[in-house]
């Protein structure tokens, strides 16, 4: 495990340092950038300084410069502004590649074969860790059992997280080792899913009730972590992640985040939202911390959760769920404690980013905001999370305070299907409403919400101006008036995604002054069908004028 480490470091360390910074010009090209206006600007050279800024972005008729020290020939290959994800967890991509993924499997009897198959080759691990069941994929019509675990592992804990993140599914052995009973309560904000006709634990727990398992779980080492930060810069650099908002910082990921900046392994940007105030208070003291690292890091602000998810009924709702009646999902807070941790990140100006997936989640939120933009003057950038579904009604508060909408378009091809199962027609006239909420002047900031989902922006613009997922289902697109055209959605990942995260004059735009944070693609994204910009090969990311990945061959 030590050598891979030092393996994968090595891999990681080389590629940032190659090559070193030096005035370097990039040549040859088909550029495109966006203006101030979102407007399609064209170029064909970009001249960086010794500090990895961009200096000059040339047109044909420009003069080059003479005195450099570094020619890139871009053989007339297309590029682009760095993609940044304004939310993802870094950590959990990098854990998810190191243990078992389930996202890929499509029935629980395969799910089945892939659990005992890891354990067979997993001997030596005292738990067996994992994510990405989806029982809703599965057609399952229920959530699986801790029965259908012990079948295939008796012998040591099972602990899988749901491919959303807010359930997780636990063996009987996991749940002896947590000490969880029929006597055993559900927390506020969670429940214990039960057998039917008894209290008897039936191995789901969701939302808060996750950490009576989670709490018995073998914490990470500092070696695991660095592992894990390793393998999610190789996956996010590789689909052209620049930058990214991480949702849900730990003290335990940020000192991962500085010792990858201190030894120089840190090429990602890493805009941070501590997990909770707690966090908050213990990485950022009193305030958001500095830019560091050349802009790769910065606590920027606080995460907080105020529902679940749709997929496992824990997105807070208005109105009953139309498949589930009686069951209107989970508040993981009331309206008083939300505002006051609100006012308490507010107060020190921690930018606040909250959670909310349900209409009554969005509700609550946006009359929060409402609430403290009174006390709390200033340019705030008050973040909503998903904002998946919204009471029409509410939508045109989204233009009030300078609110960011940070919504993640591969959500909404994902859940088409389960969406029309939870919600009434009346209720998806607000759902994933990506025009409806930039009409009213709100800043959309796209992401993927990785590990949920896979992080490739190009699936990301694909799903955003054609509302049609990988197989071009619905034709024509699912409620295709909430589409955005391709310069709007190349903005939500880039100059968007920046301003979301108070970083615009820094990098997200290709502009004179901003770090030269780009990628060198096989196609023109403006020009792409959908199905063609699904199939994007990014040949090669630079990260501040450096070249962080390199695709084989290239």
């Amino acid at each position: 495990m030590k050598k891979a480490i030092l393996l994968l470091a090595a891999s990681v360390c080389g590629l940032g340092a190659s090559p070193a910074l030096a005035d370097t010009l990039v040549d040859n090209v088909q550029g495109i950038a966006l203006d101030e206006d979102g407007k399609v600007q064209r170029f064909t050279g970009i001249w960086i300084d010794d500090e990895g800024r961009i200096r000059q972005i040339l047109d044909r008729t420009d003069k080059r410069p003479r005195e450099i020290d570094a020619y890139v020939d871009g053989e007339g290959q297309y590029v682009i502004p760095g993609m940044i994800d304004s939310h993802l967890h870094v950590m959990g991509i990098g854990f998810g590649a190191l243990t078992l993924d389930l996202s890929d499997t499509s029935s629980l009897e395969e799910a089945r074969a892939k659990i005992a198959a890891y354990a067979a080759e997993n001997p030596g691990r005292a738990w067996i860790i994992g994510r990405g069941w989806n029982q809703v994929k599965w057609g399952l019509g229920r959530f699986p059992a801790a029965a259908d675990l012990d079948a295939v592992v008796a012998d040591r804990p099972v602990w899988l997280g749901r491919v959303d993140g807010h359930a997780g599914w636990a063996n009987s052995a996991a749940m002896r080792q947590a000490g969880v009973t029929a006597q055993t309560a559900s927390p506020e904000g969670g429940r214990i899913e039960r057998a039917s006709g008894s209290r008897e634990p039936s191995g789901v727990f969701v939302d808060a009730a996750m950490e009576l398992v989670e709490k018995a779980v073998p914490a990470p080492t500092p070696s695991d972590r660095d592992l894990a930060l390793i393998e999610a810069q190789r996956i996010l650099l590789s689909k052209g992640i620049t930058a990214a908002a991480d949702m849900g910082t730990s003290i335990e990921d940020w000192q991962t985040f500085r010792r990858a900046g201190d030894n120089g392994s840190l090429n990602l940007r890493i805009v941070s939202y501590a997990a909770g105030t707690d966090q908050m208070e213990l990485i950022g003291g009193p305030g958001p911390s500095p830019w560091l690292y050349d802009d790769k890091l910065r606590l920027n602000g606080v995460k907080l959760y105020l529902d679940g998810a749709l997929g496992s009924r824990g997105a807070w709702l208005k109105q009953p769920y139309a498949d589930d009646p009686g069951n209107r999902g989970l508040s993981l807070m009331g309206g008083t404690r939300l505002r006051n941790l609100m006012s308490r990140a507010a107060l020190d100006y921690f930018q606040v980013a909250v959670h909310a997936i349900g209409d009554a989640a969005n509700s609550e939120v946006l009359q929060a905001i409402d609430e403290l933009a009174e006390t709390y003057k200033g340019d705030r950038r008050w973040r909503i999370e998903h904002a998946q579904v919204i009471d029409p009604a509410d939508i045109a508060k989204f233009g009030e305070h300078g609110i960011i909408a940070s919504m993640q378009p591969v959500h909404q091809t994902s859940d088409r299907i389960m969406a029309e199962e939870r919600l009434d027609p009346a209720r998806l006239e607000g759902a994933y409403a990506w025009q409806s909420i930039q009409r009213t002047g709100a800043r959309l900031a796209f992401g993927s919400d990785a590990p949920v989902e896979s992080p490739d922006p190009f699936a990301g613009l694909a799903a955003a101006i054609s509302r049609s997922d990988a197989q071009g289902e619905p034709f024509g697109g699912w409620r295709p008036q909430e589409r955005v055209n391709r310069e709007q959605a190349l903005a939500a990942f880039t100059s968007n995604g920046a301003y979301a995260a108070f970083a615009e004059g820094r990098f997200g735009r290709l502009v004179p002054g901003e770090r030269a944070d780009f990628l060198i693609v096989d196609r023109d994204p403006l020009l792409a069908s959908p199905a063609d910009l699904r199939a994007t090969r990014v040949l090669e990311t630079w990260v501040g004028g450096r070249k962080v990945h390199s695709l084989a061959g290239n």
